[in-house]
């Protein structure tokens, strides 16, 4: 496997429709939003997606959500402590051995990087590794609307007593009527040395971004209500980058088109411009 060359900045355009794209758990699971408004997907919620990604292109993943994992193991620790690598370095008790071999065996460890932390009874393990994929949360252009939705059950979930039918549950559902989110993010070359993270990562981090909502699909988040528009890469010349990541995003500008009357409701309502920056040019891709 060849080493990571030059640093990378990323950018991605992300749509959606009438979709709950990122629900809030202490606001009873709304959309997140900020207090002006503007619609949020947090960077956990994106890092899950991308880990499930790989997970489908064959990759080994160290963090796999509940109903995905593949090698029998329910919780980090019980992984952890069946790898024989890990188990291995952690006899020696050299902690840089153990966070080796985790960067070697999961590509989401060397990636985004994980703390392995765990009781004396799972071998008494406190190790921390950084990754160098850093994933901002993904933001809306424009404020976005929630509609509130009142939802009813009509089937009992458990039996009655007298054998009738109980009264319909209520609930509620949420969702997002459209918005066109951006999401930033870089990969780092001198923590991406330290966990082998390689060029040929990289690329799979970029098509796990362009397929990002593959196999995605819910009751609040229906098949094709969330879609990558564009997926915007900047691979510099040199390791440490020739500008700051800062920089490097400023350069897309995304804004409402001033001649629209009605608040945006498609991608097409929006204007990107993309500036330039002497010898650094993105690479753009569409999503599938």
């Amino acid at each position: 496997m060849s080493k990571f060359t030059n640093k990378i900045d990323f950018a991605v355009l992300i749509t959606v429709k009438n979709a709950n794209p990122n629900g809030d758990p202490l606001n009873g699971n709304r959309p997140r939003e900020d207090y002006e408004g503007f619609g949020e997907i947090s960077d956990v919620c994106i890092k899950r997606k991308i880990r499930n990604r790989l997970q489908d292109m064959g990759e080994e993943i160290f963090v796999q959500s509940e109903g995905r994992y593949t090698d029998g193991y329910r919780s980090l620790s019980e992984r952890a402590k069946n790898c024989p690598e890990l188990s291995a370095a952690l006899k020696e008790k050299d902690s840089e051995a153990y966070a080796k071999a985790a960067c070697e065996k999961w590509i989401d460890v060397r990636s985004f990087g994980q703390v392995f932390a765990f009781k004396e009874k799972d071998g008494g393990v406190s190790v921390g590794v950084r990754g160098p994929v850093s994933i901002h949360p993904a933001i809306s252009v424009s404020p976005i609307e929630i509609m509130d939705l009142q939802i009813t059950k009509s089937t009992n979930s458990e039996p009655s007593k007298d054998g009738k039918r109980t009264s319909d549950t209520m609930g509620m559902k949420h969702r997002v009527e459209f918005g066109l989110y951006l999401l930033r993010g870089s990969i780092n070359h001198q923590l991406a040395d330290k966990t082998g993270f390689s060029d040929e990562d990289a690329e799979k981090i970029k098509e796990a971004l362009r397929t990002l909502f593959e196999n995605d699909c819910s009751s609040a988040r229906p098949d094709g209500s969330m879609e990558v528009k564009k997926v915007y890469w900047w691979k510099h010349n040199c390791p440490m980058g020739q500008y700051s990541s800062a920089k490097v995003h400023r350069t897309l500008k995304v804004a409402a088109k001033e001649n629209t009357e009605r608040i945006p409701g498609c991608y097409e309502d929006y204007e990107i411009t993309l500036e330039n920056l002497p010898g650094l040019e993105p690479e753009v891709y569409d999503g599938i």
